[in-house]
C-alpha cells in the first residue's frame, strides 16, 4: 500500500497523543516473554548456573543495553536489569520518562516502596545502573546522545562517566515505538545502532525489535498501515525486511509472539546482529531450539 505524504508520522503528533495515556505499567504494553527470548539467543547473559550458560561466558566487564521508546521502563526493569550491568533509557513522553524516573530513585531510596513498586534489580545495591534520557529516536545518536536530555544516572558510578559514551551496547532493545519513525528516519536510525553495537572480540551484539504488523500486500509485497489517532505506522513482514536490508543490518531470527487476544496485530520479535555474528547467533538458535513465549 503506497502512503500519501500525509500518511507519515509526525513526531509531535505522536507525543501529544502519548501524553493523555496514563503513564504506569497499565497504560504500557507488557514485555511478556522477552527476558527468555534473549536469554536464548544470548546465554551467556544468565546470571545463574544454568543448562543454557556456557561454562566459560565470554563478555566485557560490564555489559550493557540501550532500551528506546521505553515508556516507563517496564523492560529496563522486568527484562534487562535482571541480564545486563547497565541499562540507558531513552523515552520521548514527558509523563512516562518521569514515572520511570520516580521508580528508578525509589529504588534507590532507603524509603518504602509505593505499594505496587518492586525495587529494580541492581539498583538499591548499586551493581547496576539505570541512565535515563528524554528525546525522540529521531534526534538520537547512541554514540553521540548529546542532543537529548540527560536526566539522572541512579546505581552504579563510574569513575570517569564520560568515558562510557562512545562505549557502545551489547543489546538494544526497541519495543513498540518504532512505528512513530517514518521510513528514512527509520533506516538513518537504524544505521546508527549498527555503529553502536559492540565489536565482535568483546562479545556478541544485538539488536532487538518488537513491533506489531500488519499483512503484506496480496502479492507478497510490503504494506504499511497509517493509524492518525497516534501518527505512526504499522509495518508489514516484508516492509520490515526492506527496513533492515536498506539499513545494512543482518537478520539472524524472528518469532511471532504467541498469547495475545485474537482480533490484534501480530506481534513479531526481529532480532539483527553485526555483520559476522549472524551465523554464530543462527547456530545457537538451532541448537537451543524454539521458545515458548
Amino acid at each position: 500500500m503506497a502512503l500519501d505524504r500525509s500518511q507519515v508520522p509526525d513526531v509531535q503528533n505522536g507525543i501529544e497523543y502519548w501524553n493523555t495515556q496514563p503513564a504506569s505499567y497499565d497504560g504500557v504494553l507488557d514485555a511478556l516473554g522477552s527476558r527468555l527470548f534473549l536469554l536464548n539467543l544470548y546465554p551467556e547473559l544468565c546470571t545463574v548456573p544454568s543448562s543454557i550458560r556456557p561454562l566459560n561466558p565470554r563478555l566485557p566487564p560490564r555489559t550493557r543495553a540501550l532500551d528506546v521508546g521505553a515508556g516507563v521502563g517496564r523492560v529496563t526493569s522486568d527484562v534487562l536489569l535482571h541480564l545486563v550491568s547497565d541499562v540507558v533509557l531513552l523515552e520521548p513522553v514527558g509523563p512516562f520518562v518521569q514515572e520511570a524516573l520516580t521508580r528508578c530513585r525509589a529504588s534507590a531510596s532507603s524509603t518504602p516502596l509505593p505499594k505496587g513498586h518492586h525495587p529494580w534489580k541492581g539498583i538499591p545495591d548499586a551493581s547496576k545502573s539505570v541512565t535515563l534520557l528524554q528525546g525522540t529516536l529521531q534526534e538520537f545518536d547512541p554514540l553521540n546522545p548529546h542532543r537529548v536530555t540527560f536526566l539522572d544516572r541512579i546505581g552504579f558510578q563510574p569513575q570517569q562517566p564520560s568515558d562510557e559514551i562512545r562505549m557502545g551496547f551489547d543489546v538494544i532493545w526497541c519495543q513498540w515505538c518504532l512505528g512513530h519513525l517514518s521510513d528514512p528516519d527509520l533506516v538513518a536510525f537504524f544505521r546508527r545502532c549498527h555503529s553502536a553495537l559492540r565489536d565482535q572480540e568483546k562479545g556478541k551484539s544485538l539488536i532487538v525489535v518488537k513491533e506489531n504488523l500488519c499483512s503484506n500486500n496480496k502479492d507478497g509485497s510490503a504494506c504499511s498501515v497509517f493509524d492518525e489517532q497516534d501518527s505512526s505506522l504499522t509495518r508489514s513482514d516484508m516492509a520490515w525486511k526492506n527496513i533492515f536490508m536498506e539499513a545494512g543490518l543482518q537478520l539472524v531470527t524472528e518469532k511471532v509472539q504467541e498469547g495475545f487476544p485474537s482480533g490484534l496485530f501480530v506481534v513479531k520479535m526481529f532480532v539483527c546482529a553485526k555483520v559476522g555474528e549472524e551465523e554464530k547467533i543462527r547456530h545457537q538458535w538451532r541448537i537451543k531450539g524454539s521458545v515458548t513465549m
